[in-house]
């Protein structure tokens, strides 16, 4: 079942009291940063209140895994338009421990996909297109080596302004406690 009428009626009494007024900010980060990380629903509240930031604060991009894969997708693309265009500094990768994408393959991947109705037919279409879905699914050896590998994806970019500081670091997903892997500022 969907919860797609809870959440409509939710947001209909939402607007008509006006509960959005907390919530009012600006589109440009004040803290000038960018934090890239997990989709993760223990980080949803977490994440934020262990980084000190409230609504207004950042830009905020969630990626299974934090991790950046291609150097020219939709992730690195908002990565430069935050950069450019929405006054973002700063950019933090923020991995976590226990992460789903820690020894993922792309075989576990398209072993559910195709019990759940995706063809072989369905993969050569992605393989003639250019997709070498066996990297594209593909996750981590461990969050600490993810999020260099995203870090260095985002430093060594030829788009990225060199005054950018990037900085990657590990939350753990049950007492918030940050662990720093990389300081940009070194």
């Amino acid at each position: 079942m969907s919860q797609l009428e809870n959440i409509l009626q939710h947001n209909r009494e939402f607007v008509e009291n006006k509960a959005y007024d907390p919530y009012k900010a600006n589109r440009y980060p004040l803290k000038k940063l960018l934090v890239v990380t997990c989709m993760d629903t223990r980080l949803v509240e977490l994440l934020p209140r262990a980084l000190n930031l409230k609504n207004g604060d950042a830009k905020v991009l969630k990626t299974a895994g934090a991790l950046i894969c291609q150097p020219y997708g939709s992730i690195m693309r908002s990565v430069l338009v935050a950069v450019t265009k929405l006054e973002a500094q700063e950019i933090m990768v923020v991995g976590h421990h226990d992460c789903g994408m820690v020894g993922l393959t792309a075989e576990t991947v398209l072993e559910e996909l195709t019990e759940r109705g995706i063809t072989d037919a369905d993969l050569t279409r992605l393989s003639e297109a250019g997709v070498d879905v066996g990297t594209w699914l593909c996750g981590c050896k461990d969050v600490e080596t993810g999020v260099m590998e995203s870090v260095k994806m985002i430093q060594n970019h030829p788009l990225l302004p060199k005054d950018v500081l990037v900085h990657g670091l590990v939350i753990h997903p049950e007492t918030g406690e940050l662990t720093l892997l990389h300081d940009g500022r070194k």
